[in-house]
């Protein structure tokens, strides 16, 4: 009985060690190529027009943040990386954000207050025709907010958070990681 036990208890640390370590994932990960795919402008430079913002990004370094709803610290992320993307015009690095949802056009005005309250004026807020994303970037279904990073058309970064997973420590990561993509 004493070893049935030791072996159970060795079963049940392994997969509590195998649970931990699977990490949740979401959209396009380290090394992938970001591919082109359409938004509608809400907040920036092509308000109102359907556009790739990947594509008019090129290279540069960007990141990329897709989230389901526009929630409070969902704002604070894009603000923190608003500040960051104002911070490095020089290495011409560049930011959008996509609102995965099923009523793009029902979302225009809240995006439009949403900058003007923040003051985010580097960052475009956009909206995606579906609440599943675009197909190529594998966006989970449970995924709240999903991040990708690139630049020279190659991925560095991904962070996806389950829903309420966003907090001021996993902000303050995302911020962080963005010097993955600088030079």
């Amino acid at each position: 009985m004493k070893c049935f036990s030791m072996v159970l208890a060795s079963v049940v640390a392994g997969l509590v060690t195998q649970a931990s370590a699977a990490e949740f994932k979401s959209g396009l990960q380290s090394g992938d190529y970001p591919g082109a795919f359409h938004v509608m402008d809400v907040t920036g430079p092509f308000a109102g027009e359907n556009l790739c913002y990947r594509c008019e990004y090129g290279a540069r370094p960007v990141v990329s943040i897709f989230a389901r709803k526009m929630d409070e610290n969902v704002h604070k992320l894009v603000k923190k990386i608003d500040e960051v993307v104002g911070k490095n015009k020089e290495q011409r690095m560049a930011a959008f954000v996509v609102l995965l949802t099923d009523q793009p056009n029902e979302q225009t005005e809240a995006l439009s207050a949403a900058a003007k309250e923040h003051k985010i004026t580097h960052t475009p807020l956009t909206t995606y025709s579906t609440a599943n994303g675009p197909a190529k970037y594998r966006i989970h279904q449970d995924a709240d907010v999903t991040v990708v990073m690139w630049v020279e058309n190659d991925v560095k970064v991904n962070h996806a958070f389950r829903k309420g997973k966003l907090d001021a420590a996993a902000i303050s990561k995302v911020v962080a990681d963005t010097s993955s993509i600088l030079n």
